[in-house]
């Protein structure tokens, strides 16, 4: 599947830049010289109400007016919630040795992964830390569909071009002229169907899976079964000149309504997902992370062939338990101000100090207990263990709970 398939050729689109570092060069340049980047929906969140902000080097609604952070992710978890994603980084990855190169960014086997599926990956720095967590889809044996993180925009493409150095036949390519939307919630289903021609069908496309679909206008988006709140949902990529009739589209629906960055945020922190600089960063492995699903188990005892950045020190962690702290869990046992980015955890004497949160809020589809994830010192990091976490000058009992903490709603048919 190639990104420009069956679209109306005769709008004229932009080609991929020839030069990857002359486009990453670029994107510095203008972000730091031209002022904050928008996207294709930037306007369109101003006649909605959006208190826009800088994020990433974008403006970007963090809400809308008239309706507040937890009405915005109570709706989202109820109905549909359509939010703009644009300013992730999209790219593509191509050649006969785009597996190979995978396989050494990555701990996860995407030769045995099947064309139009998809799969939560990291990846990997040369002592296994995480430079950003991703999104990957095989399009066929040779092509593969990327999304990572807006904020690691820039360090992730430097890091790509330094890899591919050393890569005979592999070339990855942002993808500049494209939006980037996610429709969320249990009627998410309800409202792209309704906007697809009549011979589409959404019935057969499973969590995980990502295909093209033609629209009522002719025109045709690649949707991806996917999302970062725990519900059933979408991401769809469109053409820019496209995105803003079919935001529309999905809005005119009275199941729809737009959310912005702080719902998407307390909604993937319920779901018990990671958020890069927060729970995820270069000095953390996926072991420590929690994440050891990520590391495919036909890759764990690699002895001939391409062996991923880190490899000794993740497979000894997984082997040995060689880590020391391990992402956790934890919902309050009382009343109190969230625990915010980097709040002390202690034991209940209140003087040993064995971990820190890296997220925490209110939990709106939980009677607003606070809730949160953090790194907690072995052998204190089991489900169930009683601990302490500092707000301000006060010691607030907390519980170590399973994540997610509230259940997850994909559609796997």
């Amino acid at each position: 599947m190639r990104w420009h398939h069956n679209i109306d050729c005769s709008i004229k689109r932009p080609s991929p830049p020839k030069d990857t570092a002359a486009m990453i060069r670029s994107v510095r340049f203008n972000s730091t010289q031209a002022g904050l980047k928008k996207t294709a929906l930037h306007d369109l969140h101003v006649e909605l109400g959006g208190n826009m902000v800088p994020f990433a080097g974008y403006s970007m609604p963090v809400a809308y007016k008239g309706q507040s952070h937890i009405e915005s992710h109570r709706w989202t978890r109820t109905h549909a919630g359509l939010f703009d994603v644009s300013h992730m980084l999209q790219s593509t990855l191509q050649g006969k040795d785009a597996v190979n190169f995978l396989h050494k960014v990555t701990p996860t086997d995407f030769q045995q992964l099947h064309p139009g599926v998809g799969t939560l990956s990291v990846l990997l720095n040369p002592n296994g830390g995480i430079v950003d967590d991703t999104l990957i889809t095989k399009q066929s044996a040779h092509d593969f569909y990327m999304v990572t993180n807006a904020a690691c925009a820039e360090r992730d493409s430097q890091f790509l071009v330094d890899e591919l150095k050393s890569v005979a036949d592999a070339k990855w390519t942002p993808i500049t002229d494209r939006s980037l939307l996610a429709l969320q919630g249990p009627d998410a289903h309800r409202v792209l169907q309704h906007v697809l021609a009549w011979d589409q069908s959404l019935a057969d496309l499973y969590f995980g899976q990502r295909r093209s679909y033609k629209l009522f206008n002719g025109a045709y988006i690649d949707v991806a079964r996917s999302g970062y709140t725990g519900e059933d949902g979408f991401e769809v990529s469109i053409p820019n000149e496209d995105a803003l009739q079919f935001a529309q589209s999905l809005l005119d629906n009275e199941m729809t309504k737009p959310i912005g960055l702080a719902a998407r945020d307390s909604l993937r922190l319920e779901a018990g997902l990671c958020l890069y600089g927060h729970e995820l960063d270069e000095s953390i492995t996926p072991v420590e992370a929690a994440l050891s699903w990520v590391i495919s188990k036909s890759r764990r005892n690699i002895t001939e062939g391409v062996k991923f950045n880190g490899y000794d020190k993740i497979i000894d962690q997984i082997n040995n338990k060689t880590h020391k702290s391990l992402r956790v869990g934890y919902r309050y046992q009382t009343k109190g101000p969230a625990a915010r980015t980097g709040s002390k955890i202690f034991l209940p004497d209140g003087k040993t100090e064995v971990g820190h949160v890296t997220s925490g809020s209110a939990s709106p589809s939980l009677d607003n207990i606070n809730i949160g994830q953090g790194y907690v010192l072995k052998p204190h990091n089991k489900r169930g263990t009683n601990l302490l976490v500092q707000v301000r000058n006060k010691l607030l009992p907390i519980e170590l709970v399973k994540m997610p903490f509230v259940p997850s709603n994909y559609y796997r048919g």
